[in-house]
């Protein structure tokens, strides 16, 4: 039952996705990582119908990609992006640890949130679009790097589940900390590496060995850059340091098969 009731946690805290509210217990929080990925899933899935109703309406490609930009957050609600902001705010300030783990405490903005917000953006919609323009008129292969990319939903998730099973948190507080200190580590770890598997497996067999390798050189690099900022910077993990682990991540994998599109169309 603690199973189950770690499924409703994963989705009430990372997702907007509608289920029943329950009591967060520490026998409850034992299995939340475990289910993280499945967050992840529905991202891909909902990116992948978006693409076939695309394709259905005829909608152009600038503005299917535009608009797939608005599917992750939707999902979310946000909270990725958010740890995202809070430590471009926190590590533009230049300070100590105990100063930048102040920063991401802090609620308000500031201008380097803004504008790393806004670039982030900027470079995510143009690449997607790109993505969208391989998918709907490149046929099948076009669709491939696409359908590659929804892979990268859940595979991230389960890098930062297998994060908060294995590396130490900055503080004795927070939501990374309620969920690391509250987690069955061992079974956690084995359900992210599980995960991974599936995701890299399930990518080579339906967009191939390539797309499979690029996305998992750029969780490899993701990850251990997530790991040296957090322990240099910060003293460890925080849930806000997470959530600019899935962004960097996304968003890198996403410019790796868009380049990867364009490189497969000139030869």
């Amino acid at each position: 039952m603690n199973l189950l009731y770690g499924l409703l946690i994963a989705l009430s805290m990372y997702s907007k996705i509608p289920v029943p509210v329950v009591q967060w217990t520490k026998p409850r929080l034992r299995y939340t990582m475990c289910w993280f990925p499945l967050v992840g899933i529905v991202c891909g899935v909902l990116l992948w119908l978006w693409l076939l109703l695309v394709k259905w309406l005829d909608i152009h490609f600038a503005a299917a990609g535009l608009l797939g930009t608005c599917i992750p957050i939707l999902v979310t609600g946000g909270i990725h992006f958010d740890g995202f902001l809070d430590t471009l705010d926190a590590r533009s300030s230049y300070g100590e640890k105990e100063k930048k783990l102040e920063i991401l405490k802090d609620p308000h903005t500031g201008a380097f949130a803004i504008m790393g917000g806004c670039v982030y953006f900027l470079a995510y919609a143009g690449c997607l679009v790109q993505l969208f323009a391989d998918g709907i008129q490149g046929g099948f292969a076009g669709g491939k790097n696409l359908a590659a990319f929804c892979f990268v939903f859940p595979l991230e998730r389960s890098f930062s589940g297998l994060s908060i099973a294995c590396f130490p948190c900055a503080k004795n507080s927070g939501l990374a900390y309620t969920f690391s200190d509250g987690a069955h580590r061992n079974c956690v770890r084995f359900s992210s590496l599980g995960w991974i598997c599936i995701c890299l497996i399930g990518t080579v067999r339906i967009c191939g060995v390539i797309p499979a390798c690029l996305i998992a050189s750029v969780a490899g690099v993701s990850f251990l850059r997530y790991w040296h900022m957090s322990q240099k910077e910060f003293g460890g993990i925080t849930g806000d340091l997470a959530g600019w682990f899935l962004q960097v991540f996304e968003l890198a994998a996403l410019a790796v098969l868009a380049l990867y599109g364009r490189w497969m169309v000139s030869v």
